[in-house]
């Protein structure tokens, strides 16, 4: 089967064990960055959730498979602590973290081509998911349903299980993973590369497995991932290994005034917004190609913002925009300002929400929603939405449509174990003033705990309630002080799957070289 026109010579020079264009000398290892080295400064900075700080004793640059073993052989040889960066957008000090001496950087592995070998389409865990979605449209006509920010690196995204504006048409990007490839350390010291596959004969299956929603940090260092269907063959075309986009998504952002909202209309909007979810999530729904993200803000932003994505024909979106909008108004004030935009697909999803992390400092919480809200916790948003002692504060809570055929996969078929929610929720409290952190975290902390009170003030996965996204790490859940639930962080983060998780880092981290504040730890 012929490749598309230049794909056969890239497939080739970037096949595993030729990585470089003729005339290319790379670094003979990985680039050894200490703290008087002029790169430091960057290398240490480059993260996104800038809360926090590391200062590593040596941070390598990687830019291939043999190098990340190079450097992690030396650094569990040294007996040092290993953390990983490849986008650089954790939400907690697993890599800025002063324990942390050895970091390990990514961003020189950013490879996106077909690979003939195993004939699906391998990405390099230091590819952002825009260089992904440009290389995979741009030569094939496909894509994965990745995330919306298009600066995030996929080495973390795919493993914590992968979201983004197509999930709710095509799944969660780990549902298209075929292998990924793991420099891990084994009982004797000695590091190594594993591939592992979906194959169910394959004898590192379960490391696959866990890399399909598990978290990152907990197994060893990804540096490449493939993709292809599942159910697609060696016969199949590379064209149609995985599904192609829309040829166009109309983009959207609209905003509802706080101006005149009292309570009543507030309860209204936020159940109206809930009652769709519930009608229009399920797996062949055909609202599926509605991807939105209502950012319900602290009264004192004026307005709350609701931005998204319609991945349908032309006329088809603007009919399903309309009727979303027109929902969530029913009976209340509609949206004070709407712009709309039609777009390539590929335009759309490199341009992505349009705001980015910056210098913000950050904490992040997450949830799952099985069903709307209830009374009380609407209840509870309204009022730390509408607090007056705590004007300093920018906070809020976004509702994020989920489901469709995000839910078509058990359970227990990856390690992502919330299949059947309707809504994901992330708060988020940001500041610039390093002053104003602690009344910030008072805030979330304080939101959070509320809307959860019936439940020890986080998320235990019930009727209404489904746990929280492992890619929104969030330390407070394994603190006893903001959880009083008696359930462990562990089954928030991953239900029934944390028994086969620990496992799995049994067998291949027994020396637990890759750790942090919320790691998995080996069976007793």
């Amino acid at each position: 089967m012929a490749l598309p026109v230049g794909a056969a010579a890239a497939a080739e020079e970037q096949a595993p064990g030729r990585r470089h264009q003729p005339g290319c000398a790379p670094p003979r290892g990985p680039v050894r960055v200490g703290p008087d080295d002029p790169r430091y400064g960057h290398l240490v900075t480059r993260g996104a959730a800038n809360r926090f700080r590391g200062r590593p004793e040596t941070v390598y640059v990687a830019g291939s498979t043999e190098q990340v073993v190079s450097a992690v052989q030396e650094a569990a040889r040294a007996g040092t602590r290993i953390a990983v960066r490849s986008g650089g957008h954790c939400f907690e000090d697993f890599v800025d973290h002063p324990d942390v001496q050895t970091v390990i950087d990514l961003s020189g592995m950013t490879q996106v081509c077909f690979d003939p070998v195993r004939h699906a389409f391998a990405v390099e865990a230091g590819a952002t998911l825009g260089e992904v979605f440009r290389r995979l449209y741009l030569g094939w006509g496909v894509t994965v349903p990745a995330g919306y920010c298009p600066e995030v690196g996929a080495g973390g995204h795919v493993l914590g299980g992968g979201y983004g504006p197509l999930c709710r048409l095509l799944g969660l990007v780990a549902d298209y993973l075929y292998a990924v490839e793991v420099v891990v350390v084994d009982r004797t010291g000695t590091a190594r590369a594993v591939v592992a596959t979906r194959e169910p004969s394959d004898p590192n299956h379960d490391l696959w497995w866990a890399h399909t929603g598990g978290g990152g940090g907990n197994f060893g260092v990804v540096t490449r991932y493939w993709f292809r269907t599942t159910g697609t063959t060696r016969s199949t075309p590379p064209e149609r290994l995985l599904p192609a986009p829309p040829a166009t998504a109309l983009t959207f952002r609209a905003e509802w005034a706080w101006q005149g909202m009292d309570r009543a209309a507030f309860t209204r909007m936020v159940d109206n917004h809930g009652r769709w979810a519930e009608r229009h999530s399920g797996i062949d729904s055909d609202r599926a190609p509605v991807y939105s993200e209502f950012v319900l803000l602290r009264r004192a932003a004026g307005s709350h913002l609701m931005i998204g994505q319609i991945a349908a024909e032309p006329g088809t979106d603007e009919r399903l925009l309309k009727d979303h909008l027109g929902a969530i108004s029913a009976g209340v004030a509609g949206p004070s300002s709407l712009d709309k935009q039609r777009l390539p697909w590929l335009s759309a999803a490199l341009r992505g929400p349009g705001d980015k992390v910056g210098d913000w400092h950050l904490k992040i919480k997450s949830a799952y929603l099985r069903r709307r809200f209830t009374d009380r916790q609407t209840a509870a948003l309204y009022r730390h939405l509408t607090r007056k002692d705590t004007d300093v504060v920018g906070g809020s809570v976004s509702l994020n449509t989920y489901g469709g055929r995000v839910n078509a996969v058990a359970p227990a078929a990856t390690a992502m174990a919330q299949r059947d929610a309707v809504l994901k929720l992330s708060y988020l409290a940001s500041w610039k003033d390093q002053a104003e952190e602690p009344a910030h975290l008072a805030w979330i902390r304080a939101c959070y705990r509320d809307l959860y009170a019936d439940t020890g003030g986080v998320p235990v996965p019930g009727e209404v309630n489904d746990g929280a996204f492992i890619n929104y790490p969030d330390t407070d859940l394994a603190d006893p002080k903001w959880n009083t639930s008696g359930t462990p962080w562990q089954t928030l983060y991953y239900k029934g799957n944390y028994t086969r998780l620990q496992r799995v880092k049994g067998r291949w981290d027994p020396r637990g070289v890759f750790r942090h504040a919320l790691s998995i730890s080996k069976a007793d």
